[in-house]
């Protein structure tokens, strides 16, 4: 078998989930991620009738379903338990999905109405449930105040229970990356994924975090032993945000989105001035979870390479506000024309784009790291710019190429 670098975005969402775009169907999200350069893409919502009909209509061949033999969908979808923590599950064919749906529908009053049920189970039954229909179960964006594993446990085994050891991923999340994970011991041995929790198919959502995988070919069986890191097969990438980006990084008012410290939070008891609820930022919650002053990275973890979508380097070197404007949508075509947009960002050399010049600096800025973050919380996304003129702002170590590592 050939050695195979491929890309996969493991965790979307449906058209069937709340608050996604109703062109969350196969044909759009297939075609996009072709033009995204993402090989794998997780299904989402299997465990929902009309989206599991949806499935069934592609061939599936060792676990994988194809669409038009190009995009490989693999079975997938997340769960609320109990405690309102949500878990991503990789189940191995449909009619695994068809058996944990016939469980959960047991504990769930949603699972026909919303592609993300919540199942009134702990996060240890539906861990069960689960490993024992040979599925592979971690917890989603496990960082993120709401939702997140650490918004509501101190620790993987005070949600997972005995089944602690039989969790081999955790999910990092938008506002997190290996540096904030690496602070916490207990994570060392899990393999993390980045994945787009896309709501989306365009291409500013679809494949915004994803991973790379060394695979041998693509199957069910070969993403498993790539999370267990068995057989030669391993992460080779983790492709995100800047966490400062995402829309929890900081402690900050859900209402006006002021961002306090820590000890601010604790003297206003958790309200802000202008009547809104301060909430507790993933930086901070790292903090206090953290047993490590610094992140220590095990010598299986692959580099995090910080990406930012084309779509919005572009509108950021126009100056527009929306990455749905002609002129952005322009040029993002031309762009992704002969190549996919992760060639654009990081493999292609320069002097091949035939880009607008404000386009081309502002790619390079990217690569090298050149660019200014302005923290999001509170449910506010972060910015990312460029610096003025003549200054420089080295905020990430170079990186100029996936083939460097």
């Amino acid at each position: 078998m050939v050695k195979m670098n491929v890309n996969a975005d493991l965790h979307i969402h449906s058209k069937y989930s709340a608050a996604t775009s109703e062109m969350m169907d196969l044909d759009t999200i297939a075609a996009e991620a072709r033009r995204k350069g993402i090989h794998i893409v997780g299904t989402g919502d299997a465990l929902h009738p009309v989206w599991l009909e949806n499935l069934r209509r592609l061939p599936e061949r060792d676990g994988i379903l194809w669409h038009n033999g190009m995009i490989g969908f693999v079975v997938t979808a997340e769960v609320e338990d109990s405690e309102g923590v949500h878990h991503l599950i990789l189940i191995p064919d449909l009619s695994k999905a068809e058996e944990l749906r016939e469980i959960f529908r047991k504990s769930s009053s949603n699972i026909d109405t919303d592609g993300r049920p919540r199942v009134l189970l702990s996060g240890a039954e539906i861990a069960d449930v689960c490993l024992e229909a040979d599925c592979i179960i971690g917890p989603s964006h496990a960082f993120t105040p709401w939702t997140g594993i650490f918004a509501h446990h101190r620790s993987l085994k005070e949600c997972y229970g005995d089944r602690v050891e039989d969790i081999t991923f955790i999910e990092l999340g938008l506002s997190a990356d290996s540096d904030y994970a690496d602070r916490i011991s207990e994570l060392r041995d899990r393999t993390f994924l980045s994945n787009s929790d896309g709501h989306s198919p365009w291409s500013n959502k679809l494949g915004r975090e994803f991973n790379q995988f060394d695979l041998r070919e693509i199957s069910f069986n070969e993403i498993r032993l790539a999370i267990e890191r068995r057989s030669g097969r391993r992460p080779l990438l983790n492709v995100g945000f800047y966490p400062e980006e995402g829309k929890y990084n900081r402690t900050a008012c859900t209402r006006c989105y002021r961002q306090y410290t820590m000890q601010e939070m604790d003297e206003l008891q958790g309200r802000c001035g202008c009547g809104g609820s301060i909430k507790l930022g993933v930086r901070d919650r790292v903090e206090i979870l953290a047993d490590l002053p610094q992140p220590v990275h095990p010598d299986h973890r692959p580099p995090y390479i910080h990406i930012i979508p084309l779509a919005e380097i572009i509108a950021m070197a126009l100056g527009h506000k929306s990455v749905f404007t002609a002129g952005v949508r322009k040029i993002w075509s031309d762009l992704v024309s002969e190549r996919t947009e992760i060639d654009v960002l990081l493999r292609t050399d320069i002097s091949e784009l035939n880009a607008d010049e404000r386009v081309a600096r502002a790619i390079e800025a990217f690569r090298s790291g050149d660019v200014v973050v302005t923290p999001g919380g509170g449910g506010r996304y972060g910015r990312i710019s460029l610096p003025p003129p003549g200054t420089r702002s080295r905020k990430v170590p170079f990186q100029r190429s996936l083939l460097d590592f």
